[in-house]
């Protein structure tokens, strides 16, 4: 009995066995590069939370949110006209709304909900400014 064929089979198991490791390595190398570049990019997003979270106490805070109604950036605008207090009667007169008491009474409460807010502050009672 011959042992060639036996050898020759080995050798094709042999090749096709060190074919799959190559393949297998070139895959692993590849597959450590891109896990070098997403360790790469996670230490990025690190230092950027850091700076930005660094940053956020010295930005300026935004615009506080107003409730939604034609009149309240209308109210503002007229606080920002003028450098003194004002009353719910005063700002009537700025929006021009009739000096009724109702009118007067609903722009009183819009006052009050944006002291609320911290939008403004209630200086004296029924008298508002702009918080600063």
């Amino acid at each position: 009995m011959t042992i060639q064929p036996l050898l020759d089979a080995l050798a094709i198991q042999e090749n096709a066995a060190q074919a799959l490791a190559g393949d297998l390595r070139t895959q692993i190398e590849d597959l450590q590069d891109r896990l070098r570049e997403a360790e790469t990019y996670l230490e990025h997003l690190a230092i950027t939370r850091k700076t930005v979270t660094a940053l956020a106490d010295r930005l300026p805070a935004g615009a506080p949110e107003t409730p939604e109604h034609p009149d309240y950036p209308r109210i503002l605008a007229a606080f920002n006209e003028t450098s003194g207090p004002l009353r719910a009667r005063d700002v009537c007169e700025a929006l021009d709304h009739e000096l009724l008491a109702k009118n007067i009474e609903k722009t009183r409460a819009k006052l009050k909900r944006l002291a609320k807010l911290d939008v403004l502050t209630e200086v004296a009672p029924g008298s508002f400014t702009r918080k600063q």
